[in-house]
């Protein structure tokens, strides 16, 4: 089993596989479109990249305000959620992707990546950093079938 992270941007959506264990987070790419809401290609290569590595569930960043409001990006990425769901057939778990972002910005200059090329990149590092949350959230125990709901929404 594997699951797909995933850091649905206006016009991006950073994506993340587990390896088979469930223990770890890799990016894997970042899907591009030049419109919003121009999401034909974008749904048909998530399902290509779920395919190809047997994925069987979706965690999807749910980006809530700093103040646990949910605004307009709530929104879409609920009709995102909806959407996936009917698409690929696969469970999707909605998660608190609050600070994600930055952690991944942090991450790059601490590396050293000069801030030119951090924007390259920052969309599929979220990914990681949302789906290794939700990685060791299960790994903690959470998660099981029967506990309950998974969103950390």
């Amino acid at each position: 089993m594997r699951i797909m992270g995933l850091d649905l941007g206006s016009k991006t959506v950073g994506v993340a596989i587990s390896d088979p264990l469930l223990v770890t987070a890799q990016g894997i790419e970042i899907i591009r479109r030049e419109h919003e809401n121009k999401l034909r290609r974008t749904y048909a290569r998530i399902e290509e990249l779920c395919a190809e590595y047997g994925v069987e569930k979706i965690v999807l960043g749910y980006p809530k305000n700093m103040n646990n409001t949910e605004g307009e990006r709530c929104e879409k990425s609920t009709e995102f959620k909806e959407a996936l769901e009917r698409r690929t057939g696969l469970p999707v778990v909605l998660w608190d992707e609050r600070l994600t972002t930055v952690a991944a910005d942090n991450a790059m200059i601490e590396s050293g990546i000069r801030r030119e090329e951090r924007k390259e990149y920052v969309d599929e590092i979220a990914a990681m950093l949302i789906l290794q949350g939700y990685l060791d959230f299960l790994k903690n125990g959470h998660g099981r079938e029967g506990s309950g709901s998974e969103d950390n929404i």
